[in-house]
């Protein structure tokens, strides 16, 4: 399932963010995905929901946009500085 494997590099990405910015707590998360990027987003969003309820995000959200081709890609990242 690389589906986690995804999902840990969007939360990889967001903590690395966090820390570099000095920002105390990630609130939501965008993704936009792809009908052909080889990602099934229910899957992908089972994931990110589950790694963000754990620390150090205190159950950030998740946000899955679909689009047209083969589009991967962390769109935003919503903190509470």
């Amino acid at each position: 399932m690389h589906e986690m494997s995804v999902a840990l590099e969007v939360c990889r990405i967001a903590e690395a963010r966090l820390a570099h910015e000095k920002l105390d707590r990630l609130v939501g998360v965008g993704v936009v995905v792809g009908d052909q990027a080889g990602i099934e987003p229910a899957n992908l969003q089972f994931c990110l929901d589950t790694l963000l309820a754990q620390p150090p995000f205190r159950r950030a959200t998740a946000r899955i946009e679909r689009c047209v081709g083969d589009t991967l890609r962390v769109d935003y990242l919503e903190v509470d500085e």
